[in-house]
């Protein structure tokens, strides 16, 4: 494509691009017969069978309660009963035995009854009575037994490399998503940023984290704390350091990355640790943490500093459940956040006090977490707050299911997928990379002003730099390979770079965009050869 009218495709973000990205590769499919391969959305090609199966036998079972508390010839049930739903459930379990689902569904009821001291009959009965649908979420910030359950399985998959000594209010959300417009509608209400305030963000990042902040609701500053792969995607001393200065109220980060897919080592979180520790005890911190399952004992922000952090992890990558709509937004019963609401000077309580006055006769008393779930429903829909009972049910299936697989099993089998997807592309590409006990394989990074300078030299890249518009990459590919890459500019990552997902597309099809981005970096450096009057080989 022309540079100049490249160009006009810079302001946009990579997910719009991506849309004029999939036209023209569609089009090249079609022209050239071959398979159009879209790897720039991280929606894994995945799905975790077992909980499904639990979810759907139990289904089957809650309407049996229903029909047994009402059952009209029009189809009409009653609502489920709890008195002796536990001892229906174990009936059923034998007599449907040979049903998909039933063993599992038994298995994981019977583990959280023992592990959690569950009273039997009250936690059948939420599963039930919330598969069915027939109430509000109550409590509307997360179901009783759900909350437990989900409390475990985050300490697990975000913590378990060093859990911390700290109990966590979570909310339950739809996605990912969801908790990113949640957290940051409330930060505003709360008067915890304001506009014209200044945050940090841990760069490369997941491109809404750039665009959010920058949006008229919000009018907040941002520097970049920038990490590479020269250090490893790293913290180093000097990117730490932009995080003294108190202008700064807030810290952002997605760990592991995306696009950079590497978690923050022990050094980068204890470096943050100390940070607030001795410099910035008033540092909020809002860490995203959905890759993090796919890293053997991941370790979270949330681990080192729990009371600063606000953390955010989604069901969805891990449990192949994107269309689920699954997540969780986790705050310290101990926490700066609470404090700070404290610390306000009295014309800004009067004004909060206003604000979630119908919600309390003590409203300066409602703690951060809680604020969260009213401004989700604009404060004066509060009452009917709270993530449907169904996707909960299912939150709690997934939960469980992870819980009583001690071998690691299931996480064992999603580490190796796309970890040999990577290798797969590495290979075609003709490369070789050492990603490190860190790196997450869940996408890459193909920098290829870092690997030309490595491989090609420094007056390739010079000429590439001045004569190659950014964009041109993933144009190229898209148009003469009908293959699809998110530009990694967008992530704030390296400009001539593009993000390719390891998650979403068969593992031979890593072969053949390998290949193609060789083909497309070995036509940069003809072109300049072309140009400087080089020969074209060799």
């Amino acid at each position: 494509m022309d540079r100049l009218k490249l160009h006009d495709y810079e302001a946009l973000s990579p997910f719009q691009i991506k849309d004029e990205l999939i036209k023209l590769a569609s089009v090249e499919a079609r022209k050239s017969n071959s398979a159009f391969l879209n790897a720039g959305r991280g929606n894994p090609n995945w799905v975790a069978t077992r909980p499904r199966e639990a979810f759907f036998a139990l289904g089957q079972f809650a309407v049996t309660e229903s029909r047994r508390v009402m059952s009209h010839p029009a189809g009409l049930g009653g609502m489920p009963a709890m008195a002796g739903c536990h001892d229906r459930l174990l009936e059923w379990g034998k007599a449907n035995s040979e049903m998909p689902g039933a063993d599992t569904l038994l298995d994981v009821v019977d583990h959280a009854i023992r592990a959690f001291g569950f009273d039997a009959d009250e936690f059948v009965h939420e599963l039930t009575d919330s598969i069915i649908g027939d109430n509000y979420p109550v409590p509307d910030r997360i179901l009783k037994h759900n909350a437990a359950i989900a409390h475990e399985y985050l300490m697990w998959a975000m913590c378990a490399g060093h859990r911390p000594d700290a109990q966590f209010d979570l909310f339950a959300v739809e996605g990912g998503t969801a908790a990113m417009c949640y957290i940051f509608k409330s930060l505003k209400a709360n008067r915890l940023l304001n506009p014209g305030d200044t945050i940090a963000l841990c760069t490369p990042i997941f491109t809404p984290y750039l665009e959010m902040p920058e949006l008229e609701d919000y009018s907040l500053e941002s520097v970049h704390v920038e990490t590479d792969e020269e250090d490893g995607f790293q913290l180093t001393d000097a990117a730490v350091e932009k995080l003294k200065d108190p202008k700064v109220k807030a810290f952002f980060l997605v760990n592991p990355g995306n696009p950079s897919s590497v978690a923050l080592s022990d050094a980068s979180l204890r470096k943050l640790a100390d940070l607030i520790e001795n410099h910035r005890p008033d540092l909020i911190v809002l860490t995203d943490d959905v890759y993090g399952t796919f890293v053997h004992d991941f370790t979270s922000v949330m681990g080192y500093m729990p009371r600063n952090t606000i953390g955010v992890y989604s069901y969805s990558k891990y449990f192949g459940c994107t269309g689920w709509r699954l997540g969780v937004i986790a705050v310290a019963q101990d926490n700066i956040f609470d404090e700070k609401l404290a610390a306000h000077p009295a014309e800004i309580k009067q004004k909060l006090d206003k604000r979630y006055g119908t919600l309390s006769l003590h409203p300066s008393e409602i703690k951060f977490v809680d604020r969260l779930v009213a401004d989700s429903r604009d404060v004066a829909l509060n009452h009917t707050a709270g993530l449907s009972l169904p996707q909960q049910v299912m939150m709690t299936l997934f939960s469980l299911c992870e819980l009583v697989d001690t071998k690691k099993a299931y996480q064992a089998a999603c580490i190796e997928l796309v970890h040999r997807r990577f290798h797969l592309l590495t290979e075609a590409l003709g490369i070789e990379v050492q990603p490190g006990d860190h790196y997450d394989a869940y996408y890459g990074i193909i920098d290829f002003e870092f690997w030309l300078r490595k491989y090609v030299g420094e007056e390739v890249v010079d000429w590439i730099k001045k004569n190659v518009h950014p964009l041109d990459i993933a144009f190229k590919l898209a148009e003469d390979y009908g293959i699809v890459l998110l530009n990694g500019s967008g992530f704030d990552a390296p400009n001539w770079s593009a993000r390719a997902s390891f998650a979403n597309l068969p593992d031979e099809a890593y072969t053949q965009i390998g290949r193609a981005v060789r083909s497309v970096a070995r036509g940069y450096v003809q072109a300049y050869r072309a140009a400087n009057n080089k020969p074209l080989h060799g």
